[in-house]
């Protein structure tokens, strides 16, 4: 290692594993590993498995402690900018101050935001919004997560909820519950798993051939089928993209960013799924708005630990 540089590294805290990368000064990834999320005994073990391992890491690559200029981590969970975590359901958490602790177990400046927003300032840095200061980024996957980023700064919110988009209410008469415990979330219908609900419904309310009968159902199949023209499929792709399309043309009443990315798995869809969407978005949108740049995300997995590096190089 170059000893003249300094050097970051990017924690990514899911509920199954912990991602982390070294980076240097200037935003390079060095190196990409991770850990399994220890969730026993209420996800109590998590930090100091974080502490342990990066204190290996810097070993291994000879780093002294003084050149760690600190560490950025995302939660999956509301953050507020002091570093105070509201809660991590899946981890186990209650509210703690994860800056704090972490920074006690490892000697190092700690930097913490929710796990979406800082893959949205990763995108922005290093992956699809390069060049933009102000973006939305939507998430679609089994659940919808969303994070904003203005003038190239995470919008955090009073109460660390900045960016919880997939748990915005856009449909009243829903009587089924969202994971949240409410009802008629976006995440009902735009996730992996709206898309399969959605889906399962159109085929047993309809007699239509279709290819979906023959495959299991899952959002890769549905978007395949529709790319083929399939009319089961195609309704479901237009009854998800007429839901976020319209969804994100209110959010740009209110935000108006330079660019909205897609990521997640199901943006794997491409083509088909981003251009019905901003179809829909600019049937929807304020005429001021109407132009805003569409794009799929670029960096995937891997955007959580360059948003995290960034919360700690650009400050």
């Amino acid at each position: 290692m170059n000893n003249n540089e300094s050097y970051v590294i990017g924690v990514d805290l899911g509920g199954t594993a912990v991602k982390m990368g070294l980076f240097n000064d200037s935003g390079e990834l060095i190196e990409k590993w991770s850990i399994p999320t220890d969730r026993s005994n209420n996800g109590a073990n998590i930090l100091s498995d974080i502490a342990k391992n990066i204190k290996t890491k810097t070993r291994e690559h000879s780093l002294d402690k003084e050149m760690i200029k600190g560490i950025g981590i995302g939660v999956p969970g509301p953050v507020l900018d002091n570093g105070k975590v509201l809660g991590c359901v899946n981890l186990g958490w209650g509210i703690l101050n994860i800056e704090k602790e972490l920074s006690a177990l490892t000697g190092y400046k700690v930097k913490a935001g929710n796990d979406a927003n800082v893959a949205a300032l990763g995108e922005l840095w290093h992956g699809g919004g390069i060049g933009y200061k102000n973006l939305v980024m939507v998430t679609l996957g089994t659940g919808v997560g969303g994070g904003i980023v203005l003038n190239r700064k995470i919008v955090y919110g009073s109460n660390g909820a900045g960016g919880e988009i997939g748990h915005a209410v856009i449909n009243i008469n829903e009587t089924e519950s969202c994971s949240c415990g409410n009802k008629g979330c976006l995440e009902q219908y735009c996730s992996a798993t709206g898309i399969v609900r959605r889906a399962n419904r159109l085929l047993a309310e309809s007699d239509k051939d279709s290819v979906l009968r023959n495959v299991e159902v899952n959002a890769k199949s549905v978007m395949d089928a529709a790319r083929e023209g399939d009319e089961i499929a195609v309704e479901t792709l237009h009854f998800v993209a007429a839901r976020l399309g319209r969804f994100m043309a209110n959010i740009a009443a209110v935000i108006d960013p330079q660019i909205f990315l897609i990521g997640g798995g199901v943006s794997k869809a491409g083509d088909i799924l981003i251009n019905t969407v901003k179809d829909y978005y600019r049937e929807f949108a304020f005429k001021a708005s109407k132009d805003t740049v569409f794009k799929q995300a670029k960096l995937g997995n891997d955007a959580g630990i360059h948003g995290c590096a960034m919360l700690i190089i650009k400050g």
